[in-house]
């Protein structure tokens, strides 16, 4: 027993220097996170560990509503968002919690950004599909439909990939939707930056995420 209660301070010891973070990782970093520090997202939960348990007894037996952190502190919207704010968001996560929605919810999990964003995979996005807008925009209806194929026409015939060959999702770049359906991004390059390659859309973003002197992220406008 003593010998097992060595070994497993000495594991904890090491694994807690912070050299040796990426030990802990559950993966690669995504695309542009490469340098973040772990302690950026992951920091710890409120109170001590007696403190956590005793709140989750409260939650279990009902006398507390909400579940406490244990350890560390969840990774949730708000440390994605703290970074990643974006004032002209097309599509901000809290919009999708109306009722209307719900649908989109059990399919997609658009409410929450690790359902498109999920870290520790080495990849930009992690949703395998590109036809997600299915999900919100099967009854659109333009009126003065600047597009040479209208877009009900292509909701019709289901071409619902085309989506993303003229729009960004999170509305961010700076950029002239085609209005002839032979000018828009092929879908390869789309998948391809979704895996972390380049950037489809163009680099001109009216916000951007830049690194501080500590190497923690901030979000910056230009």
């Amino acid at each position: 027993m003593s010998v097992g209660l060595f070994l497993g301070v000495t594991a904890w010891a090491i694994l807690t220097i912070p050299s040796n973070e990426h030990m802990l990782s559950l993966g690669p970093m995504n695309t542009g996170h490469e340098e973040l520090e772990c302690q950026a997202c992951h920091t710890k939960a409120k109170g001590n560990p007696f403190q956590q348990i005793h709140a989750n007894i409260l939650y279990l037996t009902g006398q507390r509503k909400t579940m406490a952190d244990f350890g560390m502190q969840d990774v949730d919207n708000a440390k994605c968002i703290s970074c990643h704010d974006r004032p002209n968001d097309r599509h901000p996560v809290h919009r999708f919690e109306e009722p209307r929605f719900e649908e989109a919810r059990l399919a997609i999990g658009p409410e929450k950004c690790e359902s498109c964003h999920l870290e520790h995979k080495g990849v930009r996005l992690t949703i395998n599909e590109t036809s997600y807008c299915i999900n919100c925009h099967s009854d659109l209806n333009m009126k003065n439909d600047p597009l040479d194929v209208p877009h009900v026409e292509l909701i019709q015939n289901a071409m619902w990939t085309s989506c993303l060959q003229c729009h960004d999702f999170h509305g961010n770049h700076l950029m002239e939707a085609p209005e002839k359906l032979r000018d828009t991004i092929e879908t390869a390059r789309i998948k391809d930056y979704f895996l972390g390659g380049p950037d489809p859309y163009g680099d001109s973003k009216k916000y951007k995420v830049e690194k501080t002197e500590d190497n923690q992220y901030k979000e910056a406008s230009y």
